[in-house]
């Protein structure tokens, strides 16, 4: 009897010691990650720092499963599905075209966002203060600067005359983006010349043959396919001596002429709070989406010396980052 009952209390104190290991054990939290290329990888790299900076270790808290779909709205759904199908714990996505398929072909996972656009207009939540479903996120400004892109770009180029634009005319954003270009155009005086592309091959076979002559700038509107294409488009713009005016700083970097924007890996930074939380479990619809209000002037000198362009002093003075 006294071997029986030894034998019992040993078998409950392993056990127990088994529950206890396993409650120290901190579990691994899976998240998809989908973002379209070019620069939208800066904002998957802000999300990844901003985890780090909230105290989570990468590998042993969470795990980024990132998905660069190029441009290609086919493969972003392609990889929301196959999110969902494996269970993850959120799937996060970036561009109001990318959230849009994600949502559509998903209806169990939570998603968190990093949109350019307005995201209660495009029916992704019901409104900022109470999104009302399983998304929320972070809205940055994107085609609402179209505008002012524009206006600074005159500033830059007194002469300007005509600036090309490329879109794609099956993307909602990507129109109506074009639509606020006409208007600044006309507000400034400013031919515009379109082109539209609905696929990346499309998109690289307008701007190869492209010619010089037919436009001053190449000035971006918010478009997914064009921006998974960002190298591409400074390196034919380059050697078609085109200046350049971009929305993100990074394309700058890259060889672009200027950039007026928000900085996509802040934007990145400010969505981990809300990756960090529904991790936690709270949910998606008890997060008010926030807006990222801060925008930012980059300007290459490099690239205006040798497309042989001076920069005006009052407009460099404005700048926040200047390549020289």
């Amino acid at each position: 009897m006294k071997q029986k009952i030894v034998i019992s209390l040993a078998a409950t104190l392993i056990l127990a010691s088994v529950h206890f290991v396993e409650a120290q054990q901190v579990k691994v939290y899976r998240v998809g990650a989908i973002h379209q290329g070019g620069p939208y990888k800066a904002v998957v790299d802000g999300l990844r720092d901003g985890l780090r900076q909230s105290g989570l270790e990468e590998g042993k808290q969470f795990v980024l499963d990132i998905r660069d779909a190029k441009g290609d709205l086919k493969a972003v759904e392609e990889a929301a599905r196959n999110f969902e199908r494996e269970k993850v714990k959120l799937i996060y996505a970036v561009t109001t075209a990318a959230v849009t398929v994600v949502k559509n072909v998903t209806s169990q996972s939570p998603i968190v966002f990093a949109v350019g656009s307005d995201p209660v207009a495009s029916g992704l939540v019901q409104s900022f203060g109470q999104p009302g479903g399983r998304l929320t996120g972070v809205q940055y400004s994107t085609t609402d600067l179209t505008g002012k892109r524009l206006e600074i770009l005159k500033e830059m180029l007194p002469k300007l005359s005509r600036v090309v634009i490329i879109y794609n005319p099956n993307n909602r954003i990507a129109v109506e983006a074009a639509g606020l270009a006409r208007k600044a155009a006309r507000d400034f005086r400013v031919q515009l010349v379109e082109r539209q592309a609905t696929s990346v091959e499309e998109l690289r076979q307008r701007i190869g043959a492209f010619k010089a002559k037919e436009a001053d700038v190449y000035f971006y509107t918010t478009d997914a396919i064009v921006i998974s294409q960002a190298q591409f488009v400074v390196d034919m713009a380059t050697s078609k001596k085109l200046p350049t005016m971009f929305s993100e700083q990074s394309l700058v970097v890259m060889g672009g002429l200027a950039s007026y924007g928000q900085n996509y890996r802040e934007v990145g930074l400010l969505s981990a709070k809300y990756v960090q939380r529904v991790l936690n479990g709270t949910h998606p619809r008890d997060l008010r989406v926030e807006t990222v209000d801060s925008v930012e002037l980059a300007i290459n000198l490099k690239t205006a010396k040798a497309l042989g362009l001076t920069i005006p002093p009052e407009v460099l003075a404005r700048a926040d980052k200047v390549i020289k």
